[in-house]
Formats: C-alpha cells, sequence, structure tokens
C-alpha cells in the first residue's frame, strides 16, 4: 500500500517569507525548477553574475545524489532512506531514484522550510509497493528527526542517510559533526552515509560569491575543506574514490572528462 505522510511541526504554520532570497528556492532555480519567487531569481541571477559555475555546481550534486543512491540501491541492497535537508521537489528525487530501481523501498524526507511543506504532495508520491513521508524538523534536532523517521522506516535495519548541501547550513562545524554522530550513531551496522557539500580552497572566485551571497541577508551557507567534509565519515568505512569533488565520484561511462569543481562528497558504511 503506497504511504504518504506528512508530520507537521511549527514551521508548516509559518508564512513563506517571499522578500527574502531563500536557499532552497534559489537552488531550484539553478536546478531549472519552478518553486521560487523573484527575489530568490534576482539572488541566483546575482550570484551567477560573479560565479557562473554555481549552476555547474547544483547540477553535478544532483546528479552525484543520483549516482550514491543508485549505488546504495543497486549494490548495497539498501531498501530505507533518510534523506535530510532534502529542499524543493525538482528532478530525481530520492526516492524517484530508489523506486525506479526497487519500488519496495521506503524514503523519509526531513526539511523544515514552510515552502517544502506547500510542496509535500508533490515531493511524497511513492510507487505503491513502498512508501515516502515527510518531517517537518531542523537538522540540528536529529532525535526529533530519528523518532518521527522511526514511523515509516525499521531503523533497526539498515538506513542510508542522505545529508546533501545541509551541512553547511550549520556553522560550527563541531556542531555539524555532532549532528552527523546522533543521526549514525542510531544507525545499524550496514547503514551507509552520504554527505556532499560546497568546498573551501578549490575556487576562490566561488568563495567570493558565496561570502557575498552570505552577507546578503539569506540564510548563511558555510563553505569547508575537504578534510573537514572527510571528518564527517570519522568511523566509517569509506568506498572509493573516498571524499572528492562530486563530479569525480565514480562518473557513468561515457560521461564528460569529470571536473574538479568546489563541491566534496563521499559516501561510507557503518561497520
Amino acid at each position: 500500500m503506497t504511504e504518504h505522510r506528512a508530520t507537521p511541526g511549527a514551521a508548516a504554520h509559518e508564512q513563506i517569507d517571499t522578500s527574502v532570497p531563500h536557499s532552497a528556492r534559489i537552488w531550484n532555480y539553478w536546478l531549472g525548477g519552478k518553486d521560487n519567487y523573484p527575489v530568490d531569481k534576482e539572488a541566483g541571477d546575482a550570484y551567477t553574475a560573479v560565479f557562473p559555475g554555481i549552476v555547474t555546481i547544483a547540477r553535478s550534486s544532483r546528479a552525484f545524489l543520483k549516482r550514491t543512491i543508485t549505488h546504495l540501491v543497486a549494490e548495497a541492497g539498501i531498501r530505507q532512506f533518510l534523506d535530510v535537508g532534502t529542499g524543493l521537489p525538482t528532478a530525481e528525487n530520492t526516492h524517484q531514484v530508489a523506486q525506479r530501481i526497487a519500488p519496495e523501498t521506503r524514503i523519509v524526507y526531513v526539511d523544515n522550510d514552510p515552502m517544502v511543506l506547500a510542496h509535500a504532495r508533490t515531493l511524497l508520491y511513492s510507487s505503491p509497493e513502498g512508501a515516502t513521508a515527510y518531517v517537518d524538523a531542523d537538522v540540528l534536532d536529529p532525535e526529533r528527526i530519528l523518532a518521527a523517521a522511526a514511523e515509516t522506516l525499521d531503523l533497526s535495519r539498515p538506513t542510508a542517510l542522505i545529508l546533501s548541501n545541509i551541512l553547511g547550513h550549520v556553522a560550527d562545524h563541531d556542531e555539524a559533526r555532532s549532528v552527523v554522530d546522533r543521526l549514525m550513531g542510531a544507525l545499524p551496522s550496514g547503514s551507509h552515509l552520504s554527505v556532499n557539500d560546497g568546498s573551501l580552497g578549490i575556487d576562490p572566485v566561488f568563495e567570493r560569491a558565496q561570502n557575498a551571497y552570505n552577507e546578503s541577508g539569506a540564510v548563511p551557507y558555510n563553505l569547508r575543506t575537504p578534510e573537514q567534509i572527510t571528518s564527517f565519515f570519522d568511523g566509517l568505512e569509506l568506498l572509493e574514490p573516498g571524499v572528492v569533488p562530486v563530479p569525480l565520484w565514480r562518473p557513468e561511462a561515457g560521461s564528460p572528462e569529470p571536473q574538479v569543481i568546489g563541491e566534496h562528497g563521499g559516501l561510507a558504511r557503518k561497520p
């Protein structure tokens, strides 16, 4: 039986603020989506005027997500996903990629953006054999996330935790690591962690554009060094090729020559 369920929290009752650009809506704009407002397009265009490569980063991040999910379902046998900071639905969402391979896969999405909640019905369209659910919660509240996810997922079974471009919104690195540790600590052996985030030390133009964005009044996003991103996988078994610029993570055969960009990611297994 198909399950569509949303777990609303306080954010569900907030008005969507269309006067301030929001990273999820700007990301949606860069991906070619339609769930954004003029203020988001303006901020997105201002960013690309300084650093056009951000569109490549956004689309490479999405492609990385697709490749890691495909590996997790087809090769690792994962049938449960906890996708935290999912953002707005576009193409090739986690459940679409996973259920195309294994229709019985169950997915819980987590976000705290009221606009995401407003589009939950689109996001939650599941295969009849599987299930999807949406949890309205903040990444800084892992215990709430896990409690709500347990209504759809069996957290005694291996589960893939997806943290795609969300940890950059946690300013303090130690706090970001704590979030990862608390979420992964609740999952059993055989579970996996997928992380990708914007990275420092690769492209100074990207870094200047991001600094300007953070100073614009929008919700800040903090770039981290590849070493800091790698530290999120401490205690886990990193899969080859490790933490690398996302186009270099197991590119598909026949794809264009992968670029080194300021977005690093990796996938690891909990022993």
